[in-house]
């Protein structure tokens, strides 16, 4: 009988100079990580294409980074920083908020640029939100309404919401870079790394070699960055995200398993979403389509339903998304992966290279 896992198991050191600041300067320049046999094998993103077969699909999340990251003022004059988690109805968001003293029920607070800009009168300054109430788990959302349309508030005075082990501040060249070529549905509040990886001419040398490709989205919310705090996995309660997998999809899929090829998962958001579709409902694990939230928690010993291959970045220690690939391609190999990873300097994280895995290692 196998021990299950605990937190510490997937846990490694990872020395700080390795974890990306800045993007390769080209999408498809990054190093790929071909982890798919025994033994790793070094190599250059932009040979993907030679690393799949015709016939394979290419499932991608095309979900587009919002400006969520917002910096303010309350009425009494302290600061306030917040990062928009979902955007509701009727011009209310779900947020999470930091400020010395939370703002209660009925207050204002002001969104603006920067804190000098919000503290201003002009509505070219910044506007101001209602706080309506505490929400989510152990109330660590807060929950408010703007004055208009959210998106546009955001678009017009939000920043982009870097991962908290990036250090500089967001610039246009993270407009640019933290989004895929193909972002289409705004609502992410961080992108979904895997994805950053691909340029228009590796998406047509996908094409050229025969490989479909098919699109799902997930807004992937600020919990990704969420740690894990017991040593007993079984205890950790995962955030969930919105999601849709579209019947298009769905037939993609069923296409690719009649004629015998893989469905290759672009980022562990695609993956979820794909995975969280095949359980819903009274399907009995087969894909279909559907909208909904999802909390799945993917850990060695899972069932996959859909997925057979994965692309992805190199993920936080003692993080989700390490029990979620452990459980893909097996605990021991991974660990084996990023061992190699760390030895030959790959570049860590969101802005960082990639690797190729497959179910069961191989």
């Amino acid at each position: 009988m196998t021990t299950p896992h605990t937190l510490s198991d997937f846990d490694f050191a990872l020395p700080p100079e390795l974890i990306a600041q800045h993007p390769a300067a080209e999408r498809s320049s990054s190093r790929l990580l071909d982890g798919t046999g025994a033994a790793p094998v070094d190599r250059v993103f932009r040979e993907l294409p030679s690393l799949l077969n015709p016939g394979d699909l290419l499932v991608f999340n095309d979900t587009r980074v919002i400006k969520a990251r917002l910096l303010g003022v309350k009425a009494t004059g302290g600061q306030v920083e917040a990062l928009v988690e979902r955007v509701l109805p009727g011009h209310e968001v779900l947020m999470h908020l930091r400020a010395s003293k939370s703002p209660k029920r009925g207050q204002r607070v002001r969104f603006g640029l920067s804190v000098e800009a919000a503290m201003q009168a002009d509505t070219d300054s910044g506007f101001d939100a209602e706080v309506l109430g505490r929400t989510g788990p152990e109330d660590s959302l807060f929950h408010l309404r703007f004055p208009s349309d959210p998106q546009a508030l955001l678009d017009r005075f939000g920043h982009v919401p870097l991962p908290p082990y990036i250090t500089h501040a967001d610039d246009a060249d993270d407009e640019r870079r933290y989004q895929t070529v193909f972002a289409a549905r705004p609502g992410a509040v961080a992108a979904p790394t895997a994805a950053l990886h691909f340029d228009q001419p590796l998406l047509e040398a996908l094409t050229a070699r025969g490989i479909e490709q098919a699109r799902i989205t997930l807004h992937v919310g600020a919990g990704t960055f969420q740690p894990v705090r017991t040593e007993n996995l079984a205890l950790h309660r995962m955030h969930s995200e919105w999601f849709e997998v579209g019947a298009d999809t769905v037939e993609a899929v069923a296409r690719v398993r009649a004629r015998g090829g893989r469905v290759v998962a672009v980022g562990t958001t695609t993956l979820r979403a794909l995975e969280s579709a095949a359980c819903m409902g009274q399907s009995g694990g087969e894909l279909r389509a559907g909208v909904g939230d999802t909390d799945i928690f993917i850990t060695p010993g899972f069932r996959f339903r859909v997925v057979d291959a994965l692309v992805t970045n190199f993920h936080l220690p003692r993080s989700t998304l390490m029990m979620l690939v452990s459980a893909l391609a097996g605990h021991a190999h991974v660990m084996a992966l990023y061992r190699h990873a760390i030895t030959e300097r790959y570049r860590f994280f969101s802005y960082g290279d990639a690797m190729l895995l497959t179910a069961g290692g191989k």
